[in-house]
């Protein structure tokens, strides 16, 4: 991997560590900090929970909304952070938000113990759905 593309990521998963320190995870208690790639700029969000426990937001769609209401619609590259003991990628319904907006981008899941591991989307969301189907237009 080039330098330049290793230091890219190593900002983003920094950016997505800092994310997670902000996280608001008091039911599951697992925070999650996510970074996005988008148009040269980094946008972070936290995993934020609610009593309701369905209405929580996760981070990585969080960072999506701010990459949105940014302007930004192209998205290159998802950093997610968590304290789990193996790198944990984004879940189902993240996947498909991230798939609208970067059906090519690729995901790296790393643990604050530094364990990394990146996917391409495609190969986390086989045979995926979006708005570049003919049904989704």
């Amino acid at each position: 991997m080039d330098e330049a593309v290793r230091a890219q990521i190593d900002e983003l998963v920094a950016a997505a560590r800092g994310a997670m320190d902000r996280a608001y995870a008091p039911y599951s208690r697992f925070p999650v900090g996510a970074a996005v790639l988008a148009g040269g700029a980094i946008f972070t969000g936290a995993n934020v929970e609610n009593a309701s426990y369905p209405v929580s937001v996760c981070a990585e769609r969080n960072a999506v909304g701010r990459m949105i209401d940014a302007g930004e619609r192209d998205l290159q590259a998802i950093a997610v952070v968590t304290e789990a003991s193996s790198p944990t990628p984004p879940c189902g319904a993240c996947r498909q938000v991230l798939w609208e907006f970067g059906p090519g981008s690729t995901v790296i899941a790393q643990t604050v113990s530094g364990d990394r591991l990146m996917w391409a989307l495609e190969d986390l969301l086989p045979a995926a759905f979006g708005p570049r189907d003919p049904q989704g237009r």
